[in-house]
């Protein structure tokens, strides 16, 4: 397993098991373990996954010393600001049944997102959390937040994938010490990406797969990458992606395939905010 050093020395693998949309507990416990048991040590997880107390569950029983293990849950919109998020830190806390987490973020930038940033900070500071950051902030939110409080995200997750690639994006993340993270690495399948003819050309050319070869190319951008899905086989799949390594022309081909536009949503969409700001109430 490889490594990237987080802006506060913490150390966080660079390939991680996402349990989105994992919402039944009997599944999302047993592939949470069959991942642990392929060597998965960074599990993904969020209060708005529903899924807290399986992933919990799962850690409780795979048998790996907890220090070993990288556990990411995430706080929902409508645990906004400092009380609720301070409440719902530690609700996160007993249904993982865990003393601390490893990373905390902040799930999107709506409601009263900078309350919640003080509640993580405090967190933070009191050893129950070892590193807080956020996901989906775009550039001019993540330096706002930035420019008014005392501690940097270490980490800002974000859809990141072959087709968006967020070039621009990531060089503010960079400037500024945060650690990008990919939730989509695959795009979720969409613009074709497991057929995809040059991701296929280059996955032929090392005798991989065109999903293999998506988050290869992803690690050697210095991406954090949570694949997800439900297979062992393509979970074990998706692990192997260290004995290979893209050359410049391999990596130029693929930052060919980059649309520069969102495969989901865009929070400067008016309809796109109604939607998530209705999740608070």
């Amino acid at each position: 397993m490889e490594f990237v050093e987080l802006n506060n020395g913490v150390r966080m693998p660079i390939l991680g098991y996402g349990t989105f949309q994992i919402t039944d507990e009997q599944e999302c416990e047993r592939c949470v373990l069959d991942a642990i048991e392929i060597g998965y040590r960074l599990i993904d997880t969020a209060q708005a996954y529903g899924n807290e107390a399986a992933v919990g569950k799962a850690i409780k029983k795979c048998g790996i010393p907890r220090e070993e293990l990288f556990v990411t849950t995430k706080v929902w919109i409508s645990n906004a600001g400092y009380e609720k998020a301070k409440k719902s830190i530690e609700e996160s806390l007993a249904r993982l049944q865990l003393d601390y987490l490893d990373l905390l973020l902040v799930h999107q930038p709506f409601n009263d997102y900078y309350g919640t940033y003080r509640a993580m900070i405090e967190a933070y500071k009191e050893g129950k959390v070892r590193a807080i950051g956020v996901s989906n902030f775009y550039p001019d939110r993540l330096i706002d937040l930035i420019k008014f409080n005392e501690v940097v995200p270490a980490v800002n997750q974000v859809e990141l994938h072959p087709f968006f690639q967020q070039v621009e994006a990531r060089k503010i993340m960079k400037k500024y010490g945060v650690q990008a993270q990919a939730w989509s690495p695959f795009d979720q399948g969409r613009n074709n990406l497991f057929e995809n003819e040059p991701l296929q050309a280059v996955g032929k050319k090392h005798g991989k797969t065109s999903a293999q070869v998506a988050l290869r190319f992803l690690i050697q951008e210095d991406i954090v990458v949570i694949p997800k899905t439900v297979s062992k086989q393509r979970m074990l799949e998706n692990f192997t992606v260290f004995d290979f390594e893209l050359d410049d022309e391999d990596m130029n081909r693929i930052r060919g395939l980059d649309t520069g536009k969102s495969s989901f949503f865009s929070h400067y969409d008016p309809e796109i905010v109604e939607r998530f700001t209705s999740f608070a109430r």
